[in-house]
């Protein structure tokens, strides 16, 4: 038998800080979008992520829509999607977005999907055609918003994502280099940040954005090296948040920041040069999306 004073003893889970104890918003119509969203068959990386503004956002007829199923071919340790083995590609799902964006009365429509590399140009064909059926299904000018994977680093791809014109392409950094083989093991670090390089040498118009997730073990001077390294590769717009731990088989979260930190990271982003920052507890890459496009 064991001795017990050998045995691992488990990480202790820290408590969180009273600032990230939120309210749930009053009005708006939570269950009507939740209801539109299952009748046509349509997911969003706010249920899949279980994402901490869903309530907000939902009663507030707003959420972004999650395309090419909900399996997804990575397995980042910070994510809720679930990882397996993907169903085939829906040609009907571009236009049923385009119909549910329409039905919420959206103006800013904001599209992400799991990451496809089983798919040959990574599922970019697919966000075109869904780019295509929200312009020209939405009346008066729709902006839209892409929030892409990496799509392996392929330029083609990503031309033909640009050339079905959204109005911002968003590619999620989500942590500092060093952080990249325990927090986004099949990513690469300076893939993404060629990505943003290779949006502007298509497009050098097309406004670009990007997210960084903090409380994984990194450290401020890390941060203000990523957000330069952003910055350097042409990236306009900048969301951080704080990670929160979505079950207990991912990762822990090591710090909680402070509204203070947040501060001083968005002085630091615009000291840098973003003229764009969202920085809080519960900031993510596409909360209020169109707030910060605006700005």
């Amino acid at each position: 038998m064991p001795d017990p004073d050998h045995r691992k003893e488990k990480k202790k889970r820290q408590a969180k800080p009273a600032w990230l104890k939120q309210r749930l918003p009053k009005g708006g119509d939570y269950q009507r979008v939740k209801q539109l969203l299952s009748e046509s068959k349509l997911h969003t990386v706010c249920q899949e992520a279980n994402c901490p503004n869903m309530f907000e956002c939902f009663s507030k007829d707003t959420s972004t829509f999650m395309i090419l199923g909900s399996e997804c071919t990575r397995n980042c340790r910070f994510c809720n999607v679930t990882p397996a083995a993907p169903f085939p590609v829906d040609p009907q799902e571009p236009m049923r977005v385009a119909k549910a964006a329409l039905d919420l009365g959206l103006k800013y429509v904001v599209v992400t999907s799991v990451t496809r590399d089983d798919l040959e140009d990574g599922g970019a064909s697919h966000f075109a055609a869904t780019i295509k059926a929200i312009k020209a299904t939405l009346p008066n000018n729709p902006r839209v918003e892409v929030l892409i994977p990496d799509l392996q680093g392929n330029i083609d791809a990503l031309k033909i994502v640009i050339d079905a014109k959204p109005d911002v392409i968003n590619h999620n950094i989500e942590t500092v280099s060093s952080l990249y083989s325990r927090v986004r093991p099949q990513a690469n670090y300076q893939r993404s940040l060629d990505l943003f390089k290779h949006v502007k040498s298509i497009d050098e118009n097309m406004p670009v954005k990007s997210g960084i997730m903090v409380g994984l073990g990194e450290t401020m001077d890390q941060l203000e090296q990523t957000i330069l390294d952003l910055f350097k590769h042409g990236c306009d717009i900048l969301t951080l948040g704080q990670y929160l731990q979505p079950t207990r088989s991912h990762l822990d979260v090591e710090k909680y920041y402070s509204p203070e930190e947040f501060e001083q990271l968005e002085k630091t982003a615009r000291y840098i040069g973003f003229k764009k920052v969202s920085a809080g507890p519960f900031v993510r890459s596409s909360y209020q999306a169109s707030d910060l496009f605006n700005s």
